[in-house]
């Protein structure tokens, strides 16, 4: 019971190489592909939340230091 495929035994070529190298490189670039586009959405979805953080803040803030002008006609 051999477990080992069959291993043919010839010199390794330029193909073979440059199939190799193309084959990782097609790797890299689909990882890097959905890399970037997972960022974009992150980075999208943190500007929102920042923006809508900052707009609560202010409308508290805006509300605390809110002065009441009365104005009476004599």
């Amino acid at each position: 019971m051999n477990a080992q495929p069959h291993i043919e035994h010839r010199p390794i070529g330029r193909n073979d190489i440059e199939a190799k190298i193309r084959e990782l490189h097609g790797g890299v670039e689909d990882t890097a592909q959905s890399a970037t586009s997972t960022l974009v959405t992150v980075g999208a979805v943190v500007a929102v939340g920042v923006i809508a953080v900052a707009f609560l803040l202010g409308r508290r803030k805006g509300k605390k230091r809110t002065t009441v002008v009365e104005v009476r006609r004599l």
